[in-house]
């Protein structure tokens, strides 16, 4: 074993990988993980990353495929390969791995993530529904083959019941006559050497003549076949001999066709074992809430780093960066304060990274490849090998000076300790010093002065520690970048109960030297817990900010919400207002038509005119007094001159021009329409210059009468389009209207009466219409609608 396999014993990488195979599904790809090495190539660290973050990106969308069918049939094939023939249980297991194997391929069907770099890892399975099914036909259970695996066997199992049902038909007649009643010890059919026998008292062996098959333990029972079940038995016999041969010649042949897709089968098994761990990965990166690093070739950066066996709801996270603009990084700080564990953390997910995991970080961390990460951690000293502590850490720093390179990650803890501190701190500042000459990164923990003095002065070098809280006396776990740490002894041993004369005693031998650097140490971490302080205050204030904007935002946008319903329910209730007003016009327009009917007269024509649209205008004036702004610009134009009889002018409220047929003294017009004849202010019109109405008759009752006269009562839409029938029958019926002709005839045919059914909808939508029905015989029965009118 090479001392980089022994660090990452070290470092706990297995127990990581034995967190890993507990995702995994398969037993082959259990073994996969538990094997799992870190690659010190780039491109393959890269590839195996990718390879995670795409199943769990896939993970995310689709959930984890199965690989419940996968076991290791490497073996099974090998032998039928050469020959052999598999027995069911093999058989099964092959057929688990096909339907594997195309389940998981049906995986990306529906390509709902897009394309990954490991679609093709899905695309390569071959599978093989065919021999699938055929194996699972043939074979219904571990021991079992179905009658369907082939004719024959199906043909020597039907005349095995007949056999069998022979013979038991012989046994049942000896064990339900009375005459064999005292002879028999049970009237029961029981089987001895796979023969049918019945069970008779051995005083009276000689009553029932047969072979006789086993005996009871205490003799007093024999196990007979009577002959007269002989012959059937032994058909049976014969019947099971030749059942066995075919099974075998069933499993040869699912042997010899499983041997012939080998290559197809055995590249599959390799393919689900690679995803089953590739997924596996994906699973624990959502179990430890991990990320995937980035590839840094200028050092490690690790954002809210934590140590994966920790509780990562009360692991405190620490920042870490190595290898831009320093190459060492020595760690300080109390005892239990938190240092072995980050060093631990660094070494730990590197490992990780080069093994293709994602690690429990933020985003925006990198971790570069290394060729080594060597750690000599913890303390190793052994009576049965005669090694001290120190030896033992002077075994391990000579291995890891002659596997280091300048691709390496070196982590130290406490090196120089178990020795003379003076000596000891030498010979550690010459150890780091000599790793640093040949390029690796090196982070060490200590507690000798002299080392932080080395980090402080020396080009490349960078303090760190571990925070402690003066307060409480207890380690905070923060990894504090730039500021070296105090042991903190005299504190710690203070709280654990140790006499204050000690105490101050041992204060009292501290040399001078070393005395003001701790103070200086002490000053500065005051310093820096007060401007942390300051710091937290000035963020929790612009947290505060942002929150208060956020929540200014988000009352805007509720006002500008609540407004545009507002808004929107006043148009609502305006538009509720209107239909009332035009269901109470229509009543009106309805009794209107009934006063009609009625009169004949021309002026009472002209009356009812006169009414709808006195009532029109108002209900235009309602629409208009709702909320002129929302619904209707308001008209601005002015007339040029005073409007006179004879002019033609435009009614604002209706967008139609209309002849001013007189002026009254008070300015009120009538105006003429087409057939309408209405009256409005001055201001309701507006004058348009230059334009004339062409002149009509008056409607008169002689007119009328000659409308009625030269008016046909019938029309045919035979051949019409729907659309273009129901235009054409509305125009028919105003003309007939008009016309005061009724009833008329409608010609639409019978068809399909598709058309017939567009017209009856128009003519229950039509208010000129009081009645309609279908043509009765002499009328064109079901091809004609007869329609009367108001």
């Amino acid at each position: 074993m090479s001392f980089f396999e022994k660090s990452l014993s070290t470092l706990e990488l297995p127990v990581v990988l034995k967190m890993l195979s507990e995702q995994a599904v398969s037993a082959p790809a259990k073994e996969e993980c538990l094997s799992l090495k870190p690659s010190v190539e780039q491109a393959e660290v890269a590839l195996r990353l990718e390879e995670t973050s795409c199943a769990c990106t896939m993970m995310t969308v689709r959930g984890s495929p199965s690989f419940s069918g996968v076991k290791d049939i490497r073996p099974s094939l090998a032998r039928a390969d050469l020959g052999g023939a598999l027995n069911t249980r093999e058989l099964l297991n092959i057929a688990a791995l096909l339907r594997c194997a195309r389940l998981v391929r049906t995986y990306v069907a529906d390509d709902s993530v897009g394309k990954t770099k490991i679609d093709h890892l899905f695309s390569a399975l071959r599978a093989n529904k065919y021999l699938e099914e055929k194996i699972t036909s043939s074979i219904s259970g571990e021991d079992e083959i179905s009658d369907s695996a082939s004719s024959d066997l199906a043909d020597i199992r039907r005349k095995m019941r007949a056999a069998a049902a022979r013979a038991r038909e012989a046994l049942q007649k000896i064990i339900s006559s009375p005459s064999y009643a005292k002879v028999l010890q049970e009237p029961i059919i029981t089987m001895r050497s796979e023969r049918y026998v019945v069970p008779v008292k051995a005083e009276y062996k000689n009553s029932v003549p047969g072979l006789v098959h086993d005996i009871s333990a205490t003799g007093a029972t024999l196990f007979i076949e009577p002959m007269g079940a002989v012959k059937a038995n032994n058909e049976l016999r014969e019947l099971a001999a030749k059942e066995k041969l075919e099974i075998e010649r069933i499993l040869a042949e699912l042997s010899a066709e499983c041997a012939a897709h080998r290559t197809d089968m055995e590249s599959d098994w390799f393919l689900l074992v690679r995803l089953d761990v590739i997924f596996a990965k994906a699973k624990l990166s959502y179990a430890l809430n991990c990320c995937a690093a980035a590839a840094g070739e200028d050092g490690i950066l690790l954002r809210k780093a934590r140590h994966p066996f920790l509780n990562r709801d009360t692991a405190v996270p620490i920042d870490v960066e190595l290898g831009r603009g320093f190459d060492t990084m020595v760690i300080t700080g109390s005892n239990t304060g938190g240092k072995t564990v980050a060093l631990k953390t660094i070494g730990l997910l590197a490992a990780m990274n080069q093994c293709g995991l994602h690690i429990p970080a933020s985003d925006g961390s990198t971790l570069p490849v290394f060729s080594h990460i060597l750690a000599d951690i913890g303390d190793e000293q052994s009576i049965e090998q005669n090694l001290s502590t120190f030896s033992a850490h002077m075994t391990n720093i000579v291995s890891i000076l002659e596997e280091c390179d300048e691709k390496s990650l070196v982590l130290f803890d406490e090196p120089g300790a178990g020795t003379d501190p003076a000596e000891g701190a030498a010979l550690a500042v010459s150890i780091i010093e000599h790793v640093r000459a040949k390029g690796a990164l090196i982070a060490a923990t200590t507690h000798y002065t002299e080392l932080k003095f080395y980090a402080t002065n020396e080009r490349g070098v960078i303090n760190a520690s571990c925070e402690f809280d003066i307060e409480t006396l207890r380690p905070t776990y923060r990894l504090l970048m730039g500021i070296p740490g105090k042991s903190n002894a005299f504190a710690i041993s203070r709280r654990l109960g140790l006499p204050d004369e000690i105490i101050n005693d041992a204060k009292n031998r501290v040399s001078t030297e070393n005395a003001s650097f701790e103070a200086t140490v002490e000053k500065l971490e005051q310093m820096r817990v007060l401007l942390e302080k300051d710091r937290d205050a000035e963020r929790l204030k612009l947290r505060e900010a942002e929150e208060n904007a956020k929540q200014s935002a988000r009352l805007k946008a509720e006002l500008d919400v609540r407004l545009e319903k507002a808004d929107v329910k006043a148009r609502r209730e305006a538009e509720r207002i209107l239909e009332e007003a035009r269901e109470t016009a229509e009543q009106v327009f309805s009794e209107l038509d009934e006063m009609k009917k009625r009169l004949n007269e021309e002026d009472d024509i002209h009356r009812i005119n006169t009414a709808r649209n006195e009532l029109r205008r108002r209900l235009n004036e309602a629409k208009d007094s709702l909320d002129p702004g929302s619904f209707r610009q308001e008209d601005t134009r002015q007339s040029a001159r005073e409007i006179r009889e004879g002019d033609v002018v435009e009614i604002r409220s209706m967008g139609i021009q209309a002849e001013v047929v007189s002026v009254s003294a008070d300015r009120t017009l009538t105006l003429k329409a087409g057939r309408m004849t209405v009256t409005a202010k001055e201001n309701e019109v507006y004058l348009l210059e230059g334009k004339s109405v062409k002149p009509k008759k008056n409607i008169t009752s002689s007119g009328a009468s000659l409308r009625a006269s030269s008016f046909k009562p019938e029309i045919d839409l035979r051949g019409m389009e729907s659309i273009e029938a129901v235009a054409t029958a509305e125009q028919f019926i105003d003309g007939a209207v008009m016309a005061k002709v009724s009833p008329i005839r409608i010609i639409h045919g019978k068809g399909t009466g598709a058309l017939r059914t567009a017209i009856h909808q128009m003519l229950k939508r039509n208010k000129a219409v009081r009645s309609f029905r279908l043509g009765v015989f002499g009328e064109g029965e079901t091809g004609v609608t007869i329609v009367e009118l108001k």
